[in-house]
């Protein structure tokens, strides 16, 4: 049995996507910037795209733009919002995405701006006095937090740190990859100044998202090249991706809430399954369904031998997971989100993620390898 538990890195495909985007492969072939018909039908499309990723995030289609992905994305928002509404102090936490906190610290690095650190506590939430602190004690500031946390699934009140962040005209950068998708983002209610999407988390294609900027937020391109996306992003738009970016959000918004109700069942399944059968089994970040990414349970096993070779047995064993994020999989450097929560070191973690084609009985199977693995260890 195959079993696909990283939906937090990835997700598979929607054929309804699928065949979208093959079908404007085989129709629109034009350039989007080309005045002809058939650039004139692409630029059609790709505005129809626009829209309908703007209705259901109850924004103007002018505050929507298409970039290669979610990395792209917080670099514009991070780079040119600084930049160019001349902040100079920035405040984000030790558990962001490395997209998030590499960027910053290279600007803080190249002397543009101090760089303060929220305190989190150790399961990884939010200190918000802390927050506000920062925010009273700095000039105005640029806040880059996310919503949810892509390897322990801890969400943060985003409309809390919104209100904070408008309270004291600070510049609010939420990194949405892990919840577009899968929480509705109401644009009229949220006051955030940029937001972020990776059309390839919510079932649609790798290399492209886009990046929501609030109009009362003047920046310039991050890159330079052309006249495309309304003078903000240099570059032919992916005409294909955008349209699979769109359907699979269509998708997303029509089947939210069953989907969601399926997934957070798996989740509690499996925690309960894992607490009955694993001795001293935990969970990294909260596991709580109102305060935790359904999609995502970070669990803590007993100390073992082998520790290391964990995640390679279930690999052979025909389960995909993850030791941390993806993005460092591959280096022998450890998760930057556990090392700043206090995870203990000698406890390996695995993080599980799921998706709508995730089922019961794949959780059973995976329960079952990983009860194994940790009685031949403990034996």
């Amino acid at each position: 049995m195959r079993v696909y538990l990283d939906n937090a890195a990835t997700t598979q495909l929607d054929p309804e996507v699928l065949k979208q985007m093959y079908t404007v492969m085989e129709s629109n072939y034009g350039n989007p910037s080309s005045i002809h018909g058939h650039g004139r039908e692409a630029r059609t499309l790709l505005e129809r795209c626009r829209k309908t990723v703007a209705g259901l995030l109850h924004t103007s289609p002018a505050e929507i733009f298409f970039t290669s992905g979610g990395t792209e994305a917080d670099n514009m928002a991070i780079r040119c919002g600084i930049v160019d509404n001349n902040i100079k102090h920035a405040i984000t936490s030790q558990i962001e995405h490395h997209a998030v906190i590499h960027t910053l610290e290279a600007m803080q690095k190249a002397g543009v701006i101090k760089l303060s650190f929220v305190n989190i506590d150790n399961k990884g939430n939010i200190d918000y006095r802390h927050l506000e602190n920062l925010l009273k004690d700095n000039e105005r500031s640029f806040v880059s937090l996310m919503h949810a946390n892509n390897e322990i699934g801890t969400l943060n009140d985003i409309v809390r740190i919104g209100d904070l962040c408008g309270q004291y005209d600070a510049l609010f950068h939420c990194d949405t990859v892990q919840t577009l998708g899968h929480y509705k983002h109401d644009l009229r209610n949220l006051k955030v100044h940029f937001m972020v999407c990776a059309a390839h988390k919510l079932h649609g294609p790798k290399g492209v998202g886009f990046l929501h900027i609030n109009h009362r937020v003047k920046i310039k391109p991050l890159i330079y090249g052309g006249a495309q996306e309304r003078n903000m992003r240099g570059g032919t738009e992916n005409i294909y991706g955008i349209a699979g970016l769109a359907k699979a959000m269509e998708i997303a918004y029509a089947e939210m809430e069953q989907h969601r109700q399926h997934i957070q069942d798996l989740k509690t399944y499996m925690i309960n399954e894992l607490q009955a059968k694993v001795p001293g089994i935990g969970f990294n970040g909260e596991i709580d369904p109102d305060k935790s990414l359904y999609t995502v349970l970070n669990v803590s096993f007993p100390e073992m031998e082998s520790a290391d070779m964990l995640l390679f047995n279930l690999d052979i064993a025909g389960i995909s997971a993850s030791g941390g994020s993806a993005c460092s999989s591959g280096t022998d450097i450890g998760s930057h989100v556990l090392t700043a929560i206090g995870a203990n070191p000698s406890r390996p973690s695995v993080r599980f993620s799921f998706s709508k084609y995730n089922t019961r009985e794949e959780v059973d199977y995976a329960v079952g390898k990983v009860a194994e693995l940790c009685a031949v260890n403990a034996g």
